[in-house]
């Protein structure tokens, strides 16, 4: 017995020499070694990861970090942020919650951007990049970012508030080396399009550029200058105010665009003008992301095939297409990967991108009128049912993420469509009546969910809402 133990104690000794010797080994571990293995990982997760480790791991981690994400600009103080990262580069930070969207959240609610512009003035002076979302944004704080940064590259607006185009001509005066500005579903004032000609003849660095959401007119002369500049110009989203023939002449000046934005694809043309339009379009070869088309003409459509060829995103989120409509346009598409539609294409649209696009991994239909069910369009009663949603499934085995707003669904269809696609990471259903059942049996949905969780090992997240 004694001898057990002593065998035991000796197993035990060895053990802690083992440990200790190990943590000597990551600690002792170049920490300039260690700083350049950092900073290919971009991971959030992987870094916080990295930084549990050990003291040393702790203050590596903490030393080569250039980027750094807030989920929450109330969970943690700029203070904390400078203490714990004193070599930032890139920020983005988020404000207001989500439901903020639909004006569930009281005016000066807060989420105010300025004091950490403050603190970041004088802890990160050389700050590339800022993406905010769901912030308030005064004329004053980008006044105040584009003077205090030299080095100030980005920057994207996303649903926020408070500022003018008055701010957006600060940036464009003062931010020399801009590389991308978006501007993305704010509530902004806009005080007229003077702001694009703020950019100095001699700037040629932008790459993205989105002003979608402006509903003014911008002054041509100085985006069409703006754009024949910038030879490294891949991103290029304008508003419903652009007409086609200027649309055509910014792609004849931009070959090189990888991603378009459209804003009203509905004018009369003349024959000469579709043909240009044509011809601008079938030179875009490196066209990889279409989006926009908020006012669409089906005469004008055929213009735009010869883009689609390479495409591998389609955003018609804002476009109110038929189901004709789409099929004649998917069926130029074959590369297609991800598509976010409206429910006005109908179960006929959605059996289109079944025929036509086997390649497709995500899908996204929206309703087009989610509050007034009187306003349905002739796309049928519902927009689109669970025959849609089963005829993509079949045609498109890769689908691994949904979001699908529908007026009815059946648990025997979602059993179907799990069962054809069994890689979805992402299924997020909503059946736009409250408290629809299975329409056909009456019966809860509990089966067509189960079904979802027992067939797809891979799933990160079901959603599910309107039972």
């Amino acid at each position: 017995m004694a001898s057990k133990r002593s065998k035991k104690s000796g197993e035990d000794d060895q053990t802690v020499e083992n440990v200790t010797h190990q943590n000597h080994r990551v600690s002792s571990f170049p920490d300039e070694v260690l700083e350049r293995v950092l900073v290919f990982v971009e991971s959030h997760k992987d870094r916080s990861s990295v930084s549990l480790v050990c003291k040393d791991w702790y203050a590596a981690e903490r030393w080569s970090r250039t980027r750094v994400f807030i989920g929450n600009c109330y969970s943690v103080s700029p203070e904390i942020v400078i203490r714990r990262f004193p070599n930032i580069r890139s920020v983005t930070l988020k404000g207001k919650p989500r439901f903020s969207d639909f004006d569930l959240v009281p005016p000066n609610w807060g989420a105010d951007v300025f004091p950490w512009l403050l603190a970041f003035a004088s802890a990160y002076p050389f700050l590339e990049e800022l993406r905010l979302k769901r912030m308030t944004v005064t004329d004053e704080s980008l006044e105040f970012l584009a003077k205090s940064f030299p080095r100030f590259r980005a920057l994207s607006l996303v649903s926020c508030d408070g500022f003018s185009t008055d701010g957006l001509a600060s940036v464009a005066s003062h931010c020399r080396n801009l590389t991308e500005l978006d501007i993305q579903e704010n509530r902004i004032e806009d005080n007229g399009g003077s702001w694009l000609s703020c950019f100095p003849e001699s700037f040629t660095s932008l790459e993205a550029l989105n002003f979608a959401n402006l509903r003014n007119e911008v002054n041509f002369d100085s985006l069409e200058r703006l754009v024949s500049r910038c030879k490294s110009l891949k991103v290029l989203k304008v508003n419903k105010n652009v007409t086609l023939e200027q649309l055509q002449r910014l792609i004849v000046k931009a070959p090189q665009l990888t991603e378009l934005g459209i804003g009203s694809f509905s004018q009369d043309l003349t024959v000469r003008q579709y043909a240009d339009l044509e011809s601008a379009f079938d030179s875009c070869n490196n066209l990889r992301i279409l989006s926009g088309l908020w006012e669409v003409a089906s005469i004008c459509l055929p213009a735009l095939y010869p883009a689609c060829t390479n495409l591998t995103f389609l955003n018609l989120s804002y476009a109110v297409l038929q189901s004709f409509e789409l099929a004649k346009l998917l069926s130029h598409c074959p590369l297609l990967r991800k598509l976010w539609v409206q429910d006005t294409v109908g179960d006929k649209g959605l059996e289109a991108v079944g025929n036509s696009c086997p390649l497709l991994e995500e899908l996204r239909v929206f309703p087009a009128f989610p509050f007034d069910q009187d306003l349905l369009p002739e796309a049928g009663p519902g927009g689109v049912t669970e025959s849609g949603f089963v005829a993509v499934s079949r045609g498109c085995p890769r689908l691994r993420y949904t979001l699908y707003f529908c007026h009815q669904m059946t648990n025997k269809a979602v059993a179907e469509v799990v069962r054809n696609c069994p890689g979805f990471t992402h299924f997020r259903l909503c059946i736009m009546n409250p408290c629809q059942p299975d329409y056909l049996t009456h019966e809860p949905m509990d089966e067509a969910f189960g079904a979802v969780v027992k067939t797809c090992p891979n799933l990160r997240r079901l959603s599910i809402s309107g039972f």
